[in-house]
């Protein structure tokens, strides 16, 4: 928001629902939102029974072992998009396609088809489909990560082949205590690409409603995230945002961190952003001023948590791109090496090592072009995203497309 003097002020903090019992979601709550009117509640519904219509057709039933509605609407905390014509959905819709067998074989016979049919229904749906393939195997092993635990404790289940708990050997993730300290890192760094994102659009001469939409939706991602990884780093994070807000009220008021209440301030204005968007709400100027209080914000609260995690301080986002330890130890060496190779392209390297986490990498470009202004024209921080992202580019637009393209392999 803007003063009337032209300063920039914090938001101010929306009322937000009562807190939440810690339990997970009951699989038999039926709305897919809070306060989303009758209309939506049925198009939403009509819009996932199009989908395992669509599933079920193209995934043999031998083969397809359930079919899950994850994100917002599946944790019954969907966004509602208010208008003249009545409620509309505004979030993506996250469904998750248990297959049996392999993953990544699964994914080269069925994601194209899965693809093409998102692509239909994303018409209907007033919102973009999204799949993900994955099998309850998988689901079952895989350690307790921000994502898994926000699955499996808030998730609608649409369909299921065998009967009785339909994740079942899952428990370990409905322990948001033992999310990895890093999963805040790995948040922040994954709503703060948002930020590097909308900061390009920005810069753009022409502004269209779309980019402005996507700046906005951005900004709030990190209003939100910021409080979130305060939260998981702590041990204290919960599949419901209104739940969350609450939590770091009462971690505010006792944090050694004098930035907190603004993170707190800032969180309730992305939860109230989830819970009921806005479109065209905020003008160029204030798209701007908003987008620079942010990206400070999510500095102090990304070397905080860093300092935490990694045990020694960082004094700037270039003391931190410049600092030589392991951004993200403890990952499987062998690991590791084959990640780099796949975000490499297939080509061997010795530096950066080859047998560190790439998604430290990805920490230490973000930091560099999103907070530090002279990452592009440093020859020695130059020298540094070019080995970090494996590209030489000459402008700050084809360096923020190569970092994309970096993030999207590691993210």
């Amino acid at each position: 928001m803007i003063s009337p003097n032209g300063d920039f002020m914090a938001p101010p903090r929306p009322r937000v629902a009562a807190p939440l019992p810690t339990t997970a979601r009951g699989a038999d709550d039926p709305r897919f939102t809070l306060d989303g009117d009758d209309a939506l509640e049925r198009h939403l519904a009509e819009a996932c029974a199009r989908v395992l219509s669509g599933v079920r057709g193209l995934v043999p039933a031998g083969k397809l072992q359930a079919v899950l509605l994850g994100g917002g609407y599946g944790r019954g905390e969907g966004g509602v998009c208010r208008g003249p014509a009545g409620d509309r959905p505004y979030n993506d819709l996250e469904f998750y396609v248990a297959i049996e067998g392999n993953r990544h074989a699964n994914e080269f016979r069925y994601w194209r088809r899965l693809e093409v049919l998102g692509e239909i229904l994303t018409h209907l749906a007033d919102a973009e489909i999204e799949f993900k393939i994955t099998s309850l195997a998988e689901l079952a092993r895989r350690p307790v990560s921000m994502f898994s635990y926000d699955l499996h404790s808030g998730h609608r289940p649409l369909w299921r082949r065998s009967p009785g708990p339909h994740l079942a050997g899952c428990d370990h993730h409905l322990g948001a205590e033992s999310i990895p300290s890093v999963e805040a890192t790995r948040l922040l760094m994954n709503r703060c690409s948002g930020l590097l994102f909308a900061r390009a659009e920005l810069a753009r001469t022409t502004l269209t409603p779309a980019a402005a939409d996507f700046v906005r939706r951005n900004l709030a991602k990190v209003q939100l995230a910021c409080g979130d990884a305060v939260l998981a780093a702590n041990g204290q994070y919960h599949w419901s945002c209104r739940e969350r807000h609450h939590r770091l009220a009462r971690l505010a008021t006792n944090a050694p961190w004098p930035w907190l209440d603004l993170v707190l301030r800032h969180h309730a204005a992305g939860v109230e952003f989830k819970l009921h968007p806005t479109v065209g709400d905020l003008s160029r100027a204030e798209l701007t001023a908003l987008h620079a209080e942010v990206t400070a914000l999510a500095l102090q609260c990304w070397l905080a948590l860093e300092a935490r995690r990694l045990g020694r301080t960082f004094p700037s986002a270039r003391a931190y791109a410049e600092d030589a330890g392991n951004k993200y130890p403890d990952t499987p060496v062998l690991h590791n090496l084959l990640l780099n190779l796949r975000a490499n392209g297939l080509h061997p390297r010795a530096h950066p090592s080859p047998w560190r986490h790439p998604r430290g990498r990805a920490f230490r470009a973000l930091a560099l072009l999103l907070w530090e202004p002279a990452a592009t024209t440093d020859a020695h921080l130059r020298r540094q995203l070019e080995s970090d992202l494996n590209r030489r580019e000459t402008t700050m637009d084809g360096w923020i497309a190569a970092y994309r393209r970096f993030w999207s392999l590691v993210r």
